[in-house]
């Protein structure tokens, strides 16, 4: 950009001189500047698949794992599931925080954390799989290791990452449009992730080939034989090595693909505290109806995915293919990604909420009113997908509006964007920690029995709870609340106008501050 003089707005000289020329070239030059290419939005994309892979991995098989394969109590599980969240959750305004402070570099603001902390969230990753050779300190091994991925994923991926798409562009559509290809991408990446975990842990068979043999009689007394566990053990390391080098190559792609743009810095634009962040964000009415809408949706999502390889193995006894109704739910969710995406831009983003997260609820409670059958399990699997891809696509590509809204309302605001991001994923983190927890808590008072190959006839009712009618239950509060959610497409459109012409006054140059000797910049 070239220098210009003048203090807090374009030198009226500058614009006298052929103005309609200069104004229509510059106008021109930022429309191209802000459209992104195939490869970036792909590139931009692929760098969120690892989140999703890593995520779903520990979403649909943490709890499975550490109950039949770590062999840790319920009650000790119930504490690694609910610590590490709630871990989790504190870490995201934390780091929003300081990536909000941190300074520019050549390579963006937000790129530099996604960059050099890959290699500890890899570690710390594949060591939550590994089963130590020791019984004392076991649950203290995992809650660390837990806690250390969860903090390094935030730092590294979650925050920085989710922020970014404010820096790719400052167009919507553009944003709008790479945040399709990323919900794609990162919902592929659950399928992978899914697929990864589920084919190479579910291809071993943990209980005693008379197992099934006995279904009908006394089953209770098989339990899983020590070359059974022992070949379990090394399923889940030989996954998670595989979903480690896939994290590695996903990042790469990201640094090398996408190029973060310089961010628009007003002059006297005012740097938040983490205080006043706070008081501003939790204050901004729409961004407030939207997180807590999302966060009973989200709710009942997390409640399904953390329990349903569970309910699937021990209410409906699909032990061997469960890790395959899984994948058929991620594979269902994305091929129904690019038609949200279209009915979205056709009908809104408030109506695809209500019919996308709806459209779950019937499924939800198919799965328990009939008698266990592997071919209507299938056939709900593949319907319930398509709401999950819903739930994935929608409150990622309503964020950017509520930023845009706050940027309308405060424009002389700067270094909001990553607290937006840290603390909508600050809640959703937290309650689905306490629900993990409480749900894995209840399985020990039902009566689960680690290591056992059946469970007790209450560990069965409990499961059929927490998969249909608690999640039912808090979607029709979720919905209701994002009834109220004031940024329909008339406000969105609105606002983007504004947004447009704040940029355009001044768009002609890079201005001089001479009384602090320092440059304010703009798109």
């Amino acid at each position: 950009m070239a220098r210009g003089e003048g203090a807090e707005q374009c030198a009226a000289t500058l614009l006298s001189v052929k103005a309609v020329s200069v104004e229509s070239r510059s106008t021109t030059q930022t429309v191209q500047r802000n459209r992104l290419t195939f490869w970036s939005k792909l590139c931009y994309a692929i760098g969120g698949a690892p989140y999703q892979i890593t995520g779903t991995a520990l979403g649909f098989f943490l709890q499975i794992f550490l109950l039949d394969v770590a062999q840790l109590d319920p009650f000790y599980a119930s504490i690694i599931l609910f610590v590490g969240r709630a871990w989790d959750a504190i870490t995201d305004p934390t780091v929003g925080f300081l990536v909000s402070r941190s300074r520019s570099t050549r390579i963006g603001r937000m790129m530099p954390c996604t960059l050099f902390q890959t290699g500890f969230a890899v570690v710390t990753y594949f060591l939550i799989w590994f089963v130590p050779p020791f019984e004392q300190g076991k649950v203290v091994f995992y809650l660390i290791f837990y806690c250390l991925f969860q903090s390094m994923q935030t730092s590294d991926f979650h925050v920085p990452y989710s922020a970014l798409t404010m820096f790719i562009s400052t167009n919507q559509k553009e944003r709008d449009s790479a945040t399709a290809y990323r919900m794609t991408i990162e919902v592929l990446g659950t399928v992978l992730g899914t697929a990864i975990q589920g084919q190479i842990v579910g291809g071993t068979n943990d209980c005693p080939a008379e197992f099934d043999a006995a279904k009908s009689g006394n089953a209770s007394k098989f339990t899983v034989s020590t070359a059974s566990l022992d070949e379990s053990k090394k399923a889940y390391l030989r996954a998670s090595g595989v979903i480690c080098l896939i994290y590695v190559l996903c990042t790469l792609a990201l640094f090398l693909g996408v190029k973060e743009r310089q961010e628009s810095e007003r002059y006297r634009g005012q740097l938040l505290t983490f205080r006043r962040g706070l008081y501003m964000v939790m204050s901004h009415g729409p961004y407030v109806r939207l997180v807590v809408g999302f966060l009973f949706t989200s709710l009942a999502f997390m409640l399904l995915e953390g329990n349903f390889a569970l309910f699937l193995t021990y209410t409906l006894g699909h032990r061997k293919d469960f890790h395959n109704i899984l994948l058929v739910i991620m594979l269902s969710g994305t091929l129904t990604i690019p038609w949200w995406q279209w009915f979205l831009t056709r009908f809104g983003k408030k109506m695809a909420v209500y019919f996308g997260i709806t459209w779950a609820v019937p499924f939800m409670i198919l799965i328990i009113s009939i008698k266990s059958n592997l071919i209507v399990s299938y056939l709900v699997s593949v319907a319930a997908g398509a709401s999950v891809a819903a739930a994935f696509l929608l409150p990622w590509s309503m964020l950017p509006d509520v930023v845009d809204d706050f940027k309308v309302k405060n424009p002389g605001v700067q270094g909001h964007e990553a607290l937006f991001y840290s603390f909508f994923v600050f809640f959703v983190k937290f309650a689905s920690g306490v629900s993990l927890g409480i749900s894995t808590l209840s399985l020990k008072f039902a009566g689960y029995k680690t290591g056992a190959c059946v469970q007790p006839q209450a560990v069965s009712l409990t499961l059929r709870t927490l998969v249909s009618p608690v999640p039912v239950v808090l979607i029709i509060v979720g919905l209701l609340i994002l009834r109220t959610y004031p940024i329909d497409e008339k406000m969105r459109q609105e606002n983007q106008k504004l947004l447009q012409k704040m940029l355009s006054s001044c768009s002609c140059s890079a201005l001089w501050d001479t009384d602090n000797h320092q440059m304010c910049l703009f798109y």
